[in-house]
């Protein structure tokens, strides 16, 4: 009986190491993948930024998402929008664009992200030139293949 309490004890010590190892590597890719979306979301608005920058940014996203812009009550659900739309700002004559990771918290296969903005754009539709340095926090939910399904940005 004793051998018996021993090995289910032993069997179920290594099944909670093996589980807690794959959660921990489970986070450890989603941190991974965090900071390679918020690197391919700056690649997307930089001075020499193409199409090939835009097409990774969307490769993160999972074909059915919402990207939610909290504050101005925008939500994008399409893809072929957004890439319109992405590939609009392609025309804007960018001098700088930096983009800087404050925090990353992970979650569940969620991960949220506080970021920094500084940038110096000429919008296409504008002729004026912005210069602005802003924050912002990224809630970003991942399914099952981690992509994102669902984004959140909180603008300050």
């Amino acid at each position: 009986m004793k051998k018996i309490k021993t090995t289910v004890t032993i069997f179920f010590s290594v099944f909670i190491l093996v589980a807690s190892a794959q959660e921990d590597t489970i986070s450890l890719n989603l941190t991974d993948k965090t900071v390679s979306f918020i690197e391919a979301y700056s690649a997307k608005q930089q001075p020499n930024s193409s199409i090939d920058d835009v097409d990774h940014f969307l490769s993160f996203f999972a074909d059915d998402f919402k990207d939610e812009h909290i504050k101005y009550g925008v939500v994008v659900a399409d893809k072929t929008e957004f890439k319109k739309g992405l590939l609009d700002k392609l025309q804007n004559k960018v001098y700088f664009h930096r983009v800087t990771i404050e925090n990353i918290m992970m979650g569940n296969n969620v991960a949220f992200v506080k970021i920094k903005i500084w940038a110096k754009v000429k919008p296409y539709h504008m002729d004026t030139i912005v210069e602005h340095t802003t924050g912002q926090i990224m809630s970003i939910e991942f399914d099952e293949n981690g992509l994102i399904k669902h984004l959140r940005r909180h603008h300050n």
